[in-house]
């Protein structure tokens, strides 16, 4: 699925996005507040469920946020999208308000501080199914951030040099609040989801860049 903000992959069966990639830069950051208007897609297929803010309710989770509202406050339709219901999942309170949460504002630190981002993020495994809804509780949050030099490069610009952050979080209440403990390889992502992700750039660039663990 194809928005203005962002792209995702959903499960029909799960009921929550696959993996949902966005472009992070200084041009979608402005002064819009967080408008919380939660909603169903109206956009899934005929005949697909909408999952609704209140199949949350007593659920014990957050409605976590893949593509962050934070990163969308140029405009209020902008702001907006991110709240439509196949951009969230069940994510533990203490993993959405801890690591997650200081890994979203660390990226924006790096856009403005002129950087441009290319990031990808989902859930994987199958912790439980919340009882309403159908929705399914993924054992781990992961996500995966290709930091370039500044906005405008493209793929051919994308070496074997370039940073790539990615983490691999456990949903669980009690997690640490710093997001660089659970910093992996994408190897180890792509392992964990089999996804094959940065599948547009070069093999020997992909091969260079998924295989080490940032340490920055």
């Amino acid at each position: 699925m194809i928005k203005p903000q962002y792209a995702l992959s959903y499960s029909n069966s799960k009921r929550t996005p696959n993996w949902v990639s966005w472009e992070l830069t200084q041009n979608w950051l402005g002064p819009i507040d967080r408008s919380n208007d939660f909603r169903p897609d109206d956009t899934l297929p005929a005949g697909w469920p909408r999952v609704t803010s209140t199949d949350y309710t007593g659920s014990g989770y957050d409605r976590g946020h893949m593509t962050p509202s934070g990163d969308r406050t140029n405009t209020r339709a902008d702001n907006s999208a991110t709240f439509l219901m196949t951009n969230i999942l069940p994510q533990a309170s203490d993993n959405n308000k801890g690591p997650w949460a200081e890994l979203e504002i660390y990226c924006r630190s790096l856009v403005k501080s002129g950087k441009s981002l290319y990031i990808i993020a989902g859930g994987a495994g199958k912790k439980q199914i919340l009882p309403r809804g159908g929705i399914t509780v993924p054992t781990k949050v992961w996500k995966v951030i290709v930091v370039r030099d500044r906005p405008g490069i493209d793929l051919s610009d994308i070496n074997a040099s370039t940073r790539v952050i990615a983490v691999s979080m456990p949903n669980i209440n009690g997690v640490g609040n710093n997001w660089r403990s659970y910093r992996v390889s994408v190897d180890q992502i792509e392992a964990l989801t089999k996804y094959d992700l940065l599948s547009n750039l070069p093999i020997p660039i992909q091969q260079a860049i998924e295989s080490k663990s940032d340490r920055l």
